[in-house]
């Protein structure tokens, strides 16, 4: 399968190119915009996620694309769909996004969302989709909301790729194919 892009009113979400990796790296070293994750990421991780990411890509033809603002091209984060790391207690695929904090009220994860749940429903045929995230991340859960997405808490876990602390505790959201 070979995807290249996917389109929204707004937004592309498309391959990562060389020229992504400072804007990626600025916004992966944003303290506001890590404030869900166990530390912020130097220039080297964040240009090595962004490997791995093609890598993904090039071989499935989906997961985390770049995401851009169709009227200008800015890079203002990424979005997609990637399945389940092996060590979380459940399988599946997850959507999921991150935004550069000036993107942030736009709507543009939401947005972006919907893309890859479309995505995942119509082309990949899923029969569910899950989004995972820190459980004091009100924002990113504020959008799984408006995706239609629930939670059951009977599925909240400890996340054990996560070092111990107030971060680890994760929430699940799930929404199924209509």
């Amino acid at each position: 399968m070979t995807i290249s892009e996917l389109k929204t009113a707004r937004l592309i979400l498309r391959r990562w190119r060389d020229e992504d990796v400072l804007p990626w790296a600025a916004m992966n070293a944003d303290p506001a915009v890590r404030e869900y994750f166990p530390a912020a990421l130097t220039y080297e991780q964040s240009a090595g996620s962004i490997e791995a990411f093609r890598a993904d890509l090039d071989r499935r033809g989906w997961g985390w694309w770049a995401l851009e603002l169709a009227a200008t091209g800015e890079l203002i984060g990424m979005a997609g769909l990637d399945p389940v790391e092996d060590a979380l207690p459940f399988r599946g695929v997850e959507v999921g996004w991150r935004l550069a904090r000036q993107a942030w009220g736009n709507g543009y994860a939401t947005e972006a969302g919907h893309a890859c749940l479309d995505f995942g429903f119509d082309v990949l045929g899923l029969g569910e989709i899950l989004a995972i995230c820190a459980a004091g991340n009100q924002r990113s859960q504020a959008v799984m909301h408006r995706l239609g997405m629930t939670r059951d808490p009977a599925d909240d876990f400890d996340d054990p790729t996560v070092p111990p602390g107030p971060l680890r505790r994760s929430v699940v959201y799930r929404i199924k194919r209509h």
